[in-house]
């Protein structure tokens, strides 16, 4: 049978067969034929929206006459997810739709997957695991915590992928997500446990959880964790965020390994952002370097090359500076306003998508963050009731009803204490996650969180009630 497709555009259905476009009204007889038959029954068929918002209901609400230290004051050194913060330090995301972030230069995984060079592979993930990262400059809003069971889904056939996590335990906040590429070629999954410590100036998420990627056409896994974040000035001056720590990538079937450090901003500042490293082969020997910005830009060089740029530190002028930036894909529009002085011979893999000028006045979201709560009529027919733009809490954020979040977040986290409660009392064996089970990681044998299946099948009559 041909596979269909459905686009919810208002009252209409888009499908696809074959090559075959047509468009139903959803009332007319044509969808009680036997050909559409299946087709109608849209608990077993994926939605794809229109993703073409290009703002928020509301803009962001001043935090200027709040004070961070009357919350905070009381709990330096101490972990920050058991601490309840005002909404108006929150964004109108949940940390499940922040983790979503990750597939936004999905791209890069796609090009690992053509390529048919495992060093080269080896570039486009390291790219991906620098760019998972980036939509975090400047997003000095917190994310709501999930609720236990909560969960968000996102299906993007445009970018070739489609996302499922849950929220599978409440104390430590764990996260597990599961994607798959729409045309099997490659999984990416992972549980996330971030670790926040308020530092008297400063608020640190340490990330802890395994992230894994599965590319089936070459049978290769590679594993990673992410790099610590931290959010300074949080008392008083200009917020400013900063990435550091060392990840490791590696290739489990070859043995390479891409060994990367995001640089601490250091005294004078001048490493803010930097990330740089090397990829080794299997008996440690440097193939190739990589260089650049979390925030901006990843570029790969000869290692030789790579190490006599760094021993000459000198100062060049922005004419020889802007002499330097020839790089492979003969791009030089962009390079004029990156801070990345470009070696010569690097070659370009990855670049940050813009930002949309309307950026700072909505949470500093990039266009992709700011269609992740997204929600229509079609999408809430489809969706299960555990779904993140289900939470009225971050919806009523999102519409700037400050009073209304404030209220529906108390609300809702006075149910998740009762329903915790009344577990407790009772007898009955209660299923944690629904769609996700804790195992061993199959590439290095560290505990997680792995995907059960059964998401897709639009079965959700099991699901607990937590709004």
């Amino acid at each position: 049978t041909d596979l269909w497709y459905l686009y919810y555009d208002g009252s209409y259905i888009m499908t696809k067969n074959n090559n075959s476009y047509n468009w139903l009204d959803q009332g007319s007889s044509v969808c009680n034929q036997a050909q559409v038959g299946e087709m109608s029954d849209v608990k077993n068929v994926f939605y794809s929206a229109c993703w073409n918002r290009s703002a928020l209901p509301a803009a962001m609400l001043s935090r200027k006459n709040v004070s961070m230290w009357g919350v905070l004051k009381k709990c330096i050194g101490m972990e920050l997810s058991k601490i309840t913060m005002p909404v108006i330090f929150n964004e109108p995301l949940s940390f499940l739709q922040r983790l979503t972030e990750y597939m936004e230069h999905t791209y890069l995984i796609q090009k690992a997957s053509t390529s048919q060079d495992s060093i080269h592979r080896m570039k486009c993930v390291a790219a991906f695991a620098v760019s998972a990262v980036a939509s975090q400059w400047e997003r000095t809003g917190k994310p709501f915590n999930p609720l236990l069971g909560e969960t968000y889904e996102l299906l993007r056939e445009d970018l070739g992928f489609r996302w499922v996590s849950e929220q599978v335990s409440h104390h430590p906040p764990v996260s597990a997500f599961h994607v798959e590429g729409i045309k099997s070629d490659f999984m990416f999954h992972g549980s996330i446990y971030p670790k926040l410590k308020f530092w008297g100036k400063s608020v640190e998420a340490e990330p802890r959880g395994i992230i894994t990627l599965e590319l089936p056409l070459h049978n290769e896994a590679y594993t990673w964790t992410n790099p610590t974040c931290c959010v300074h000035n949080i008392i008083m001056g200009q917020l400013w965020i900063e990435q550091y720590g060392n990840v490791e990538i590696i290739n489990h079937k070859t043995g390479e390994r891409c060994c990367l450090t995001f640089k601490p901003c250091g005294i004078f500042g001048k490493e803010l952002h930097k990330v740089e490293g090397y990829i080794l082969d299997k008996s440690k020997k440097k193939i190739c370097a990589l260089y650049g910005k979390w925030t901006e830009c990843l570029y790969s060089v000869d290692p030789a090359t790579f190490d006599a740029h760094r021993k000459s530190d000198t100062k060049r002028s922005e004419k020889d500076r802007k002499g330097s930036t020839q790089v492979t894909d003969n791009d030089h529009d962009h390079t004029e306003s990156e801070t990345v002085q470009v070696i010569p011979g690097s070659a370009l893999i990855w670049r940050i998508s813009p930002r949309p000028d309307n950026s700072g006045k909505y949470y500093a979201f990039t266009s992709f963050a700011l269609q992740l709560n997204e929600l229509n009529a079609e999408m809430e027919r489809v969706l299960p009731q555990t779904d993140c733009r289900l939470r009225p809490d971050i919806r009523a954020l999102e519409n700037g009803d400050i009073d209304a979040a404030s209220a529906e977040k108390n609300r809702l986290e006075e149910k998740q204490r009762t329903a915790r409660k009344n577990r407790s009392k009772s007898d009955e064996e209660w299923k944690i996650s629904r769609w996700f089970h804790q195992g061993p990681n199959p590439y290095t044998g560290a505990p997680d969180w792995l995907y059960t299946g059964g998401y897709w099948d639009r079965n959700y009559s099991h699901l607990p009630d937590i709004y």
